[in-house]
């Protein structure tokens, strides 16, 4: 390894140069400067491609490996860029530090940048990429530009006839590719006909009765009962609960407020009168927790999207700590930053059915059947449907009429077997 300077130490840009000696014949010297120049200019600026090429070269040509290549490349691409090959009995590159401008993002990230563009949820990117490679893997690599309605209208048959998914599984796998052609890609797709689609079944909520609520809240405990209770006594979703904030419950009033609910949509909800006291005393045990996490050098918390540009601060604020918090710091995923993330939603999923299970309930049941209890006890209640909508968040009250389907006033018809 040697500091060449460029002929004569006449070039002053030269940052680094480093000598890689190879076993070539004589006669193959000239051979191979010829073939380098031409795999530096002709391919694009792409660290694997480069070594790729010239590793088949060296090897069908020369009796050296090619591990003096790689090692020159690696730590420098693609900030310097190789721009000069001297012969002198040995092939000395000259890396001059001239930034290379950056790749374009691959398909699946110019993918994920749109979804966090447009503020979807973190479920929906999972979901979409997902999708979209496995559209890009069932055509064999092919990129989606190359494809267009026939292969999609292929590869939604598969997952109905071949993978046997449901309705709603094929309608997010076709979303995710119109997404992809239309958003991405920038396509227009003409209509999609002859897609053999799933059938999407007419199915009734699961719902507890009254007392098989409180029986399997009952036999929970700690933090995974406080939201199953909230499920049921305020109608949220797992998801809508377990990122409440400490400010967005109002103990006075009783009510509870949900920030960026489904579709990004904010509503309030009634929070149980008979919770007040046991939510004080749980937001106190929170403040403990906080303050010894401020005490120990910690105590952020996660702001959703540039809040934190805009109030410096207020990531210590315990207003802003979630209501439910998790057991343990961890570093966040955006910034490695040690963070008090929320309580996960698998915490709550396993304590609801090992306590459903615990109750002697054979219903298929789960955290969302609470919610469809919530409604549907208040439809039997005699509370207006718009009301009910509003508390669930249902943008169509199409929505909310599913509830009438199970509600428990079809026990007063008697079954004519009876008379």
């Amino acid at each position: 390894m040697g500091l060449d300077h460029g002929a004569g130490g006449r070039r002053q840009d030269v940052l680094i140069g480093t000598d890689v000696r190879l076993a070539v014949k004589p006669e193959q010297i000239e051979a191979v400067l010829v073939r380098v120049v031409a795999v530096v200019r002709g391919s694009t600026p792409c660290l694997t491609t480069l070594k790729r090429q010239l590793e088949c070269w060296f090897h069908r040509h020369s009796t050296s490996p090619f591990f003096g290549v790689v090692t020159l490349f690696a730590p420098l691409w693609p900030n310097y860029l190789l721009t000069r090959i001297v012969i002198d009995n040995t092939l000395r590159f000259a890396i001059f530090n001239r930034k290379m401008p950056p790749e374009p993002p691959k398909l699946l990230d110019q993918v994920r940048n749109l979804i966090r563009l447009r503020h979807m949820s973190r479920k929906t990117e999972r979901a979409y990429v997902g999708y979209i490679r496995d559209f890009i893997l069932f055509h064999k690599k092919r990129h989606p530009r190359e494809m267009s309605v026939a292969e999609m209208r292929d590869y939604l048959s598969h997952l109905a006839v071949d993978k046997k998914v449901a309705a709603s599984t094929q309608n997010v796998a076709f979303n995710a590719l119109l997404f992809l052609y239309k958003h991405v890609l920038g396509m227009e797709l003409p209509p999609i006909e002859g897609v053999l689609r799933a059938r999407k079944p007419a199915r009734l909520p699961t719902v507890f009765t009254p007392a098989e609520a409180k029986r399997v809240i009952s036999r929970m405990e700690k933090t995974p009962r406080l939201v199953a209770t909230l499920l049921y006594g305020s109608g949220l979703r797992l998801s809508e609960a377990i990122e409440l904030r400490v400010k967005d419950v109002d103990l006075e009033v009783g009510l509870i407020l949900v920030r960026d609910g489904k579709g990004f949509k904010d509503r309030t909800t009634i929070l149980p009168l008979s919770l007040v006291e046991e939510i004080g005393q749980h937001i106190e045990r929170v403040r403990a927790l906080h303050n010894e996490d401020l005490r120990r050098g910690f105590g952020l918390a996660p702001l959703p999207f540039a809040l934190k540009r805009k109030y410096r601060n207020a990531d210590k604020e315990f207003g802003w700590q979630y209501l439910f918090p998790s057991a343990r710091l961890t570093p966040s995923r955006d910034d490695a930053i040690t963070r008090r993330h929320r309580v996960a939603e698998s915490t709550v999923q396993c304590a609801v059915k090992k306590a459903i299970h615990d109750a002697g309930i054979q219903k298929h049941g789960g955290c969302h059947t609470f919610r469809h209890s919530f409604a549907t006890h208040l439809l039997e209640n005699h509370y207006d449907i718009r009301t009910v909508q509003e508390l669930l968040g249902h943008k169509d009250v199409r929505t909310t009429q599913i509830y009438t389907h199970v509600m428990q006033n079809k026990r007063f018809v008697r079954s004519p077997f009876d008379n």
